[in-house]
């Protein structure tokens, strides 16, 4: 594989707190246009190891390295954002006073400035944005409802319509389906396929019937390292990830 395919390289991460160890040496790729899933026990570092790479926790040691060449572990958190890696955290944070439509606004990327408020005008440009957001996180129909009034599956699609609308390169979702609908999860595994079209996604998940239906590569983490990796069925049947989730 020639260097210009990864998109995101984590070699011998370790963080520490109090003397825990959240990551031990923890190294991974990221390949560009891939979907990766992140399954582990909790305390296994999956949160952790999303917080290294938005640059909210500072490594130990280690290197973080996203695109060709840029140290992720020398930037703030804003920094980070721009390069184009967007975050979605479990819980959905919307502007619930506000419609779905006027969200995917405020959201669109680039510095509006004190100017802008939600009386301005769309441009033709962002109207056209907007509408395709729409169109992707199924909420079309929505548009001129208060988010607040929308059901929580509608208010996750919305939250990751609005990270969609900053043009990020690659998606880090945390645990997209906790507390949906069979129909919602369903279609939460369809969305997230349709935007792997386009980018990079790393889903945090523990529903294992959500990360077959997204049917991609797995990534097991396990004390802070990579424990086994593979396809789901290859990673279900691995002695060591069987003896961490089964024998306790």
């Amino acid at each position: 594989m020639s260097e210009g395919d990864t998109l995101l390289y984590l070699d011998g991460v370790t963080v520490s707190f109090d003397g825990f160890k959240a990551l031990n040496a923890l190294s991974l790729t990221l390949e560009e246009g891939e979907m990766r899933a992140m399954v582990g026990p909790n305390g296994a570092g999956k949160t952790t190891m999303m917080d290294v790479i938005t640059g909210k926790t500072r490594p130990d040691s280690g290197k973080v390295v996203f695109g060709k060449d840029t140290d992720l572990t020398r930037l703030d958190e804003p920094a980070i954002a721009s390069l184009g890696i967007g975050r979605k955290f479990q819980k959905p944070t919307v502007f619930e006073p506000h419609t779905v439509w006027d969200n995917l606004l405020l959201a669109l990327a680039g510095d509006r400035g004190a100017r802008f408020t939600l009386f301005a005008r769309e441009t033709p440009e962002e109207k056209r944005r907007i509408e395709s957001i729409l169109e992707t996180t199924r909420l079309t129909d929505q548009r001129k409802r208060r988010s607040a009034d929308l059901s929580h599956g509608q208010k996750q699609w919305l939250e990751i319509g609005m990270l969609l609308a900053q043009e990020p390169k690659l998606l880090l979702v945390d645990e997209p389906v906790a507390g949906m609908t069979d129909a919602e999860t369903e279609q939460t595994a369809v969305l997230l396929r349709e935007i792997n079209k386009t980018r990079s996604v790393v889903v945090v998940e523990h529903d294992m019937a959500f990360v077959r239906a997204l049917g991609v590569k797995v990534t097991v983490l396990h004390e802070g390292s990579v424990l086994s990796e593979g396809s789901l069925d290859f990673v279900s049947e691995d002695p060591k990830v069987i003896e961490v989730y089964l024998g306790r």
